[in-house]
């Protein structure tokens, strides 16, 4: 499965971006979608997640951040509000398969925000 990620760019603080992250390929029907970011020198950190049953959030993006997906487009999307200069970092969506015997990782491109005046 491969994962093209686009969205990225410069805002200023308090503006809004929408990532959106396709996959082409047979995702399954079980599979868990992903975003990441890194900040050079950082670990990878979890920003959101959204499987069939449940969305979960870091800390820092709730209330501000929003995933959700698309089934049928195999997509799946971040939209970011009420944006910080903290959350400038490269974002990385990811997709957990699980194929009905064993589950794989695949990773997008990575896309960068910048959130800066």
């Amino acid at each position: 499965v491969q994962l093209q990620a686009s969205g990225g760019g410069l805002v200023q603080p308090g503006g809004s971006l929408r990532l959106s992250c396709a996959a082409s390929g047979n995702i399954f029907s079980r599979n868990i979608m992903n975003w990441y970011r890194q900040v050079a020198g950082n670990q990878r950190e979890l920003v959101a997640s959204i499987s069939d049953m449940s969305t979960k959030y870091a800390d820092s993006v709730k209330g501000r951040f929003t995933i959700s997906r698309d089934n049928a487009k195999k997509a799946v999307y971040l939209q970011m509000n009420t944006l910080k200069p903290e959350d400038t970092a490269v974002y990385y969506c990811n997709f957990l398969i699980f194929d009905g015997s064993h589950w794989s990782d695949s990773w997008g491109q990575g896309t960068l925000v910048t959130v800066s005046s």
